[in-house]
C-alpha cells in the first residue's frame, strides 16, 4: 500500500484529498505545516510527498529543499495556486517532481502519483543481465538503477533518473520537450515544457556539468535536448 504524505494547511482541502487518496488505497498521513511534515518523514517513510506551497510558518519551498537534502529520491508533488508561474519554476528547481494546480482533482492527483511512483520504480533491464552503460567517466547502470560519474555515486529524483536513462539510451537523439514530457511524465496534449528544463537543469548540477558547455546533456535550440555519448 503506497503512504502518501500529505502537507497541506487548509483543514477542509487537507480532509478532502486525504479521504480520496484512501480511498483510491493509499495510506495517508496529514499534517497542517512544514514543521510537522519534515517531523513525520522519519517516521512515516513516505513513498511520495504531496507539497503546498503555500504554508504557515515554514515557506512551501524550504520544506521542498529540507525534503530534498533529507532524501534526494523521494518523490514530490508540489500544489500551487493556479497561474503562479514563478513559483511553479522556483519550485521545480528545489526538487520537485511534479505539480498540481488548485483546486486540486482527486482524479488528477491520483494520476500524478501513480505516475511519478512509477518513475521511482524506474526501468530494470533484463533478468539476469548486467546493463551498464559507460559514457567516458559516468556509468548509467540500467538494472541497478543507479548513477556514478568518476566513481562516485549521484543521488538522483526520480524524474531526473528516468529522464537520464532516456536521454542516455539513445545517444545523438534530439528528443523535443514533448517527447521527454510524454516519455518520463506521462504528460502528453501539451504539457508543461517547464518540467523538462527545470529537470534538466537540475540534473546537470547533480552530474556536475558546466552550465554553458555542459559534456552530456546537450541543448538543441528550437528543438529540445539530446545526450552526448562522447
Amino acid at each position: 500500500m503506497p503512504r502518501v504524505l500529505l502537507i497541506e494547511d487548509d483543514h477542509a482541502v487537507r480532509k478532502a484529498v486525504a479521504l480520496a487518496l484512501r480511498r483510491q488505497g493509499h495510506e495517508v498521513a496529514a499534517v497542517e505545516n512544514g514543521e510537522d511534515g519534515l517531523g513525520r518523514v522519519r517516521s512515516f517513510r513516505p513513498d511520495v510527498v504531496v507539497l503546498d506551497l503555500m504554508l504557515p510558518g515554514m515557506p512551501g519551498l524550504d520544506v521542498c529543499r529540507a525534503l530534498r537534502a533529507l532524501d534526494q529520491t523521494l518523490p514530490i508533488i508540489m500544489v500551487t495556486a493556479r497561474g503562479d508561474d514563478e513559483d511553479i519554476v522556483v519550485g521545480l528547481e528545489a526538487g520537485a517532481d511534479d505539480y498540481v494546480v488548485k483546486p486540486v482533482q482527486a482524479r488528477v492527483l491520483q494520476a500524478r502519483i501513480r505516475a511519478v511512483l512509477r518513475r521511482a520504480a524506474g526501468a530494470p533491464g533484463e533478468a539476469g543481465i548486467p546493463k551498464i552503460d559507460t559514457y567516458g567517466e559516468l556509468a548509467v547502470d540500467r538494472a541497478g538503477l543507479s548513477v556514478a560519474r568518476g566513481g562516485v555515486p549521484i543521488a538522483l529524483a526520480p524524474s531526473e533518473l528516468r529522464l537520464l536513462l532516456t536521454l542516455s539510451a539513445s545517444p545523438g537523439q534530439v528528443f523535443s520537450r514533448q517527447q521527454l514530457l510524454e516519455a518520463v511524465w506521462e504528460h502528453s496534449y501539451h504539457g508543461d515544457a517547464r518540467l523538462v528544463d527545470a529537470c534538466v537543469k537540475r540534473l546537470r548540477a547533480k552530474m556536475g556539468e558546466p552550465p554553458r558547455e555542459p559534456r552530456y546533456i546537450q541543448t538543441v535550440r528550437g528543438f529540445g535536448y539530446r545526450f552526448a555519448a562522447r
